[in-house]
């Protein structure tokens, strides 16, 4: 009996183990995935001032012609 509980107890601890490095990984990724959302909303924010300023422009320019 007791040799079962020692087995089962070394199963378990190998399986948090496994869990933990899950974990991890999982965390590791989604730091990335927020770097890249990042990165995408600051281009959105880049182009989005850009597509406003060239409209300007063009405004603009109507108005004087």
């Amino acid at each position: 009996m007791k040799k079962q509980l020692e087995v089962r107890l070394q199963e378990l601890k190998a399986e948090y183990e496994r869990g933990q490095k899950a974990l991890d990984d999982v965390k590791i990724k989604q730091s990335a995935l927020k770097n890249t959302l990042l990165r995408i909303q600051g281009a959105i924010q880049v182009l989005e001032e850009e597509l406003t300023k060239q409209q300007t422009d063009i405004s603009t320019e109507n108005e004087i012609s």
